[in-house]
């Protein structure tokens, strides 16, 4: 089982401090509702800065695969998850602020997040990798896998492809086929 790691983010980026390992993918509950399968680590660093400025940052990246499940044929899929983001810590009153639209006419250069003694890396892991998941994610046309060529890219229309499954599932498919026509 992983160790969760809790950080006091404030005094981790004022401080200078690093964080580095691997978390194995069914760790994180929320992610699994995205894939096809819980196989797979993701390794990890995350680093605290101070910029010149002097706003307290958060370095974070993320690297591994994980197994989407395709939108078009519902099989598998590798995604490689390649993430390297940088954070700004506030506090709650700033957020706020923020999202109110009352930043003083600041543009926002990093995404926010809000600073706290007790931060949980894992679930600061998981937003990460779950922000970056394509909303539909589906095969190439032409991958080498062959599959998704029966839903829009290949040969065969959609009924066929279909047919064809029920006949492996079922071996009196062919049957009731032969029956219909």
């Amino acid at each position: 089982m992983f160790a969760r790691s809790f950080i006091d983010s404030l005094d981790f980026a004022g401080n200078g401090r690093q964080i580095s390992g691997e978390v194995p993918v069914a760790e994180m509950p929320r992610l699994l509702d995205a894939l096809e399968s819980p196989q797979g680590t993701l390794e990890y660093t995350v680093r605290g800065v101070v910029d010149k400025q002097g706003n307290p940052l958060l370095d974070v990246g993320i690297t591994g695969n994980c197994r989407l499940r395709c939108q078009r044929c519902l099989g598998a899929m590798e995604h490689a998850v390649r993430i390297d983001t940088r954070l700004l810590l506030r506090d709650q009153a700033s957020l706020e602020a923020l999202d109110a639209g009352d930043a003083g006419g600041e543009e926002e250069e990093f995404d926010s997040i809000l600073a706290d003694a007790h931060l949980d890396v894992l679930n600061l892991l998981e937003e990460e990798v779950l922000l970056s998941l394509p909303i539909a994610p589906k095969h190439e046309f032409g991958h080498e896998l062959g599959a998704c060529q029966a839903v829009g890219g290949g040969n065969e229309p959609l009924r066929q492809a279909q047919d064809r499954q029920e006949e492996e599932k079922n071996p009196f498919a062919v049957l009731e086929k032969l029956k219909r026509s």
